[in-house]
């Protein structure tokens, strides 16, 4: 077993070199952050705290958020908000196409909260927001990072159907800590969600989070898990806690140790690896619609 840099108890004071990052802006940062407010739209960019909001904004692109930004799950990873969500727009579909269209952005990335409290998952808005901006963008491909749908098939394939070349749906962690970190979930339910999806034709992706306290080889369990049932491509990143409620830091790990499991990754069977502290679930999306 390779042995590489690991912090352990990490201070939360201070975080390692390789985790800073730039503050956001520029003038394409600007025209995104315009865009969002305009059209009154949701990026988990900014409600999930993702690390990479100013390299992205300032390339003009953005991962949007649909069915409102209140989750009815209480993820202890989580920034997004939890609680009883307000009821949906029937007009975001159209809003978010519009946003996608005036950008010009040649890969979108859309995501969603949980909706357990609708019977479809809220897969018709999904269903009508990628044909909306299909019509809109044509040239646009378009990654979709949905929820658990908990066993609803029948709005997987709705979500799934209208032409989106790749779909996401995250582990976020390995098979031991889901209790802890997704109490809401199941592993092998996400599993099979991504089976399915694969099966029904799709590009599939995943994405995991590390320092949450994992051992290497439950990373490697996940990894090969995630290969049987029909997984392409896999985000690793570092698991940062968002405030003083979320589940704490266990370890910052090295880049090295992230270069270390990109090669597992791929010689067990996965077609693309996208690993790195900084790495999130869209984090150059662009470059897996065609591995």
């Amino acid at each position: 077993m390779l042995e590489l840099p690991v912090i352990n108890k990490p201070d939360k004071a201070r975080k390692p070199k390789w985790l800073k990052v730039k503050l956001p802006v520029g003038k394409e940062y600007t025209k995104v952050r315009q865009l969002v407010d305009q059209y009154k739209l949701h990026t988990i960019c900014e409600s999930g705290n993702c690390p990479n909001m100013g390299e992205c904004w300032g390339a003009g692109t953005a991962t949007f958020m649909i069915l409102g930004n209140v989750c009815t799950r209480s993820c202890t990873f989580c920034a997004v908000a939890t609680g009883r969500p307000p009821e949906y727009d029937e007009q975001e579909p159209i809003r978010v196409a519009q946003a996608i269209a005036l950008m010009e952005v040649k890969h979108a990335v859309i995501t969603s909260v949980n909706r357990d409290e609708l019977k479809d998952r809220g897969a018709d808005i999904w269903h009508r927001t990628v044909v909306e901006v299909k019509k809109r963008s044509p040239q646009t491909t378009i990654e979709t990072l949905i929820p658990d749908v908990k066993g609803n098939w029948e709005a997987l394939y709705h979500i799934i159907s209208p032409g989106q070349e790749v779909v996401s749906h995250n582990m976020e962690t390995v098979k031991s800590l889901y209790r802890k970190v997704r109490p809401q979930a199941k592993y092998d339910r996400s599993l099979e969600q991504i089976r399915r999806t694969k099966e029904y034709g799709k590009r599939t992706k995943s994405g995991i989070m590390l320092g949450l306290g994992e051992k290497d080889d439950e990373v490697f369990e996940a990894m090969d898990d995630l290969v049987q049932n029909g997984l392409d491509i896999l985000t690793l990143g570092q698991y940062l806690q968002p405030t003083k409620r979320h589940i704490e830091v266990a370890e910052f790990i090295h880049p090295d140790k992230f270069a270390f499991f990109k090669e597992e990754g791929l010689r067990r069977g996965l077609k693309y690896v996208e690993s790195g502290p900084l790495v999130r679930s869209s984090y150059h999306a662009e470059r897996h619609v065609h591995v």
